[in-house]
């Protein structure tokens, strides 16, 4: 049977199948009477999506839209969905698909009353005191894939496309003031995206587990968000219209966010790159990575993921936990190399100099150096791992 709740942590979330019909009370809960619907192109053309404009419309709501978000959004996706914002005169957003959709939607609502330049609000130190917060318009997020989690997150992820780097842009009032968690929005998810998608919400659990620092409440979450991919991500994949199992990835998503909180490692910094300068889908690029970060983490992981493993009831500790993540990739089609996602060592020095510089690599539980990144860029694309 599917899950049904209404959860207040990390925000308000409407969490259930058939719940996208509460969009118009969510958005008067968050103070939102006109709203910009921002989305990308493919989803702009769905039934859903014209079912959306229908629920706004018969409440009351003037709507605008922008669905010029493309994968891996850019500076310049935000400032032409700024422009209709303002131009619109819209006071708040309602962000509406991916993670690429939630990530520009939220930064559109956050430079709203900004006059400083985006990139001045990176998440470095204590840069996010430089907005202002009155500025920031709500945003209710809908997610049509269970991976990002960006749906109860306080960041957007945009490429700049001067340097090729993605950068994430934050401010803890960027968190989404409602969200609706409706897993039939999720059921037309081809299998490959729902693979890619499912194993980006394991990469943040599992990155979030292992992350140095102490922060028992996220690792709670990390691993119970572990355990819901291990049982029902295979399920979705098979069968994308198993409700139960796509309404249990949409809530290891969101837990895999809200964890995320206490860091990322080596995945994530070594996937940001390629994604960056090749294009790739980001959930997929974190599953390549997987085995080979996890590897190369053994000697300060050991028994940290020998508990995992036995929260998991997985047999034989970190080698058995390896083996699964192994078979797992294998089972939902996720390639074992870089080259089967287009990647070759033409640009290795680059991205290795971009890995270590990404502001995730800070949180990997063993020091990354550049010789380190390089190594292992080399090894996902011979396949070694150990």
């Amino acid at each position: 049977m599917s899950p049904h709740a209404t959860w207040t942590y990390p925000t308000a979330i409407r969490f259930g199948a058939g719940r996208i019909a509460e969009l118009a009370e969510a958005c008067r809960a968050a103070g939102i009477a006109r709203p910009l619907l921002v989305t990308d192109p493919g989803i702009a053309r769905l039934p859903i999506a014209a079912r959306l404009r229908g629920l706004l419309a018969a409440a009351g709501l003037g709507a605008g839209e922008f669905s010029e978000v493309q994968p891996n959004p850019t500076e310049e996706n935000v400032a032409a969905g700024l422009s209709v914002l303002r131009a619109g005169g819209h006071d708040g957003v309602v962000a509406f698909g991916g993670g690429s959709a939630l990530d520009c939607g939220k930064v559109v609502a956050f430079l709203h009353g900004q006059t400083r330049p985006m990139w001045d609000f990176e998440d470095v130190g204590d840069w996010w005191m430089r907005a202002d917060p009155a500025g920031i318009l709500p945003v209710v997020a809908v997610p049509t894939t269970a991976g990002t989690g960006s749906e109860v997150g306080r960041a957007g992820v945009i490429t700049n496309l001067a340097t090729r780097t993605k950068k994430v842009i934050f401010h803890p009032s960027m968190m989404p003031r409602q969200v609706i968690c409706d897993a039939e929005l999720t059921l037309g998810l081809p299998p490959a995206l729902t693979a890619g998608t499912g194993m980006d919400a394991f990469a943040h659990c599992l990155e979030a587990y292992c992350a140095p620092g102490y922060h028992p409440m996220a690792e709670g979450i990390a691993v119970e968000g572990m355990r819901l991919v291990q049982e029902y991500l295979p399920r979705a994949y098979r069968d994308g219209s198993d409700l139960e199992a796509r309404a249990n990835m949409l809530a290891a998503a969101a837990m895999g966010a809200t964890a995320f909180q206490k860091g990322l490692g080596a995945i994530h910094a070594l996937s940001h790159p390629v994604g960056a300068l090749y294009g790739t889908h980001h959930g997929l690029t974190n599953a390549v990575f997987m085995p080979y970060v996890l590897d190369f983490n053994r000697e300060v992981l050991w028994d940290k993921i020998d508990r995992l493993a036995g929260w998991l009831e997985i047999d034989e500790g970190f080698s058995g936990f390896l083996d699964f993540v192994l078979r797992l990739r294998r089972d939902l089609g996720i390639p074992h190399t870089l080259d089967k996602i287009g990647v070759d060592k033409a640009r290795f020095d680059e991205m290795a100099r971009m890995a270590i510089a990404d502001p995730t690599a800070g949180g990997n539980p063993r020091a990354l150096t550049e010789d380190d990144a390089r190594d292992l860029y080399e090894r996902a694309l011979e396949g070694r791992v150990g």
